[in-house]
């Protein structure tokens, strides 16, 4: 009996094993190193330039001379060696990758710490540095020290005020910012069979910030109506007894919407606690909660009603922008006074479209509230979309619970 890292690596939990990399990418920012990396190393051409995507995400469209000019020579390098490119407004490499391109059993690396997203569809995602990004452009494939799998039950339904991101929080508070460290988050239980693949991504997206290697869902129905639409027929995954070296039992009736309280993401307290914190701004989006799911939530609780603090809202791709503005998703969050951004990463990172101003206070769905991450000298708390969309009505921090 095994887990799934175990299965789909070939080896027992501390065992070292090679693999062919089926899915690498890599973007604007980390592309850069990873491209002079490689060229450091020498190697003529790539082993298979097929399996390479770069992504421009983070600095996108780019926001000085200098990042213009980096992302220029990468689109250059991309064409020369036979790699996809993804160009600007595209989205965020976490999603684009979940949108047809990556496939249960797969092994898939990425050059960013949140890679592990995709293991939502029963892959085993993760994320390497650009020196061992270059490496695999290289070779096609790296080795992998087989990790232990922490296994996570999660059985029950969702109040209607709370949402996958509440779980993930949650999960994070009691297991700590390095209780997973190089471990599997492993997704199992009637509550996970019945999350959307958009709710998996959320979950798989921040097994990172329990210091995790991977977060996995098993393929299942879901799953398969899911990549369905992108032309792919896949096989389920059915579980094993395996050998976890420690559980969680959540039940998902019992959950309350939370908060990741600055400066720690596993800094995890009902919303209540914080209720009427004034904020300056409230930012939904990023690889975590920026996909449809999200932001029709959004604009449901929204819509007619008119934001209290500035609130900017960016799509994860494009494919989901387009979606947005053919439903009138869009219309909605526009009307309700929010700005919508290009398809990416927008002010996640500190760095672009959004970033906070010392002394100012926000509430993002994004994944890190680390010390001075969106803005030097700024506080931000992480929640759920529903409980960014009544805070932003109210200007202050605001529970969903009994308003949904």
């Amino acid at each position: 009996m095994s887990t799934l890292s175990e299965r789909i690596l070939g080896g027992p939990a501390g065992s070292y094993v090679d693999r062919r990399i089926d899915r690498a990418f890599a973007h604007d920012g980390t592309g850069v190193l990873a491209m002079e990396a490689y060229r450091r190393m020498g190697t003529p051409e790539p082993t298979r330039p097929e399996t390479v995507s770069i992504i421009y995400d983070h600095l996108a469209p780019a926001n000085t001379s200098q990042t213009a000019t980096l992302q220029k020579e990468l689109r250059e390098f991309a064409a020369a060696k036979g790699f996809s490119l993804t160009d600007v407004g595209g989205g965020i490499c976490h999603q684009l990758m979940s949108e047809g391109r990556v496939l249960p059993g797969e092994v898939v690396v990425g050059a960013d710490s949140h890679s592990c997203t995709t293991g939502a569809f029963g892959a085993f995602s993760t994320g390497v540095g650009a020196t061992d990004m270059a490496a695999i452009w290289a070779e096609g494939s790296t080795w992998f020290r087989v990790p232990e799998t922490i296994g996570i039950d999660l059985s029950g339904r969702l109040p209607a005020w709370c949402e996958a991101k509440d779980i993930v929080l949650t999960v994070t508070g009691k297991i700590g910012m390095d209780g997973g460290t190089y471990r599997a988050l492993e997704y199992t239980g009637d509550g996970a069979a019945a999350l959307s693949m958009a709710g998996r991504l959320t979950l798989c997206n921040m097994a990172v910030e329990c210091g995790a290697k991977a977060g996995l869902f098993y393929a299942d129905k879901t799953t398969q109506e899911y990549l369905a639409r992108y032309g792919h027929e896949v096989e389920q995954q059915k579980p094993e007894e395996g050998p976890y070296c420690r559980e969680l039992h959540i039940d998902l009736a019992d959950t309350e919407p939370v908060l990741s309280v600055p400066h720690r993401v596993d800094t995890v307290a009902p919303v209540t606690d914080y209720a009427g914190t004034p904020l300056d701004q409230v930012f939904v989006g990023t690889c975590t909660n920026g996909r449809y799911e999200d932001l029709e939530r959004f604009a449901r609780i929204v819509r007619g009603k008119e934001v209290a603090c500035r609130t900017i809202v960016v799509p994860a791709s494009r494919a989901i922008m387009q979606q947005a503005a053919k439903t009138g998703v869009l219309a909605d969050i526009i009307g309700a006074g929010c700005m919508v951004g290009p398809p990416g990463c927008g002010p996640c990172l500190g760095m672009h479209m959004g970033v906070l101003g010392e002394g100012e206070t926000a509430l993002s769905t994004a994944n890190r509230n680390f010390k001075n991450r969106m803005g030097v000298g700024a506080e931000y708390y992480l929640g759920s979309v529903a409980t960014a969309a009544v805070s932003a009505l109210a200007g202050e921090i605001t529970s969903p619970e009994g308003i949904l």
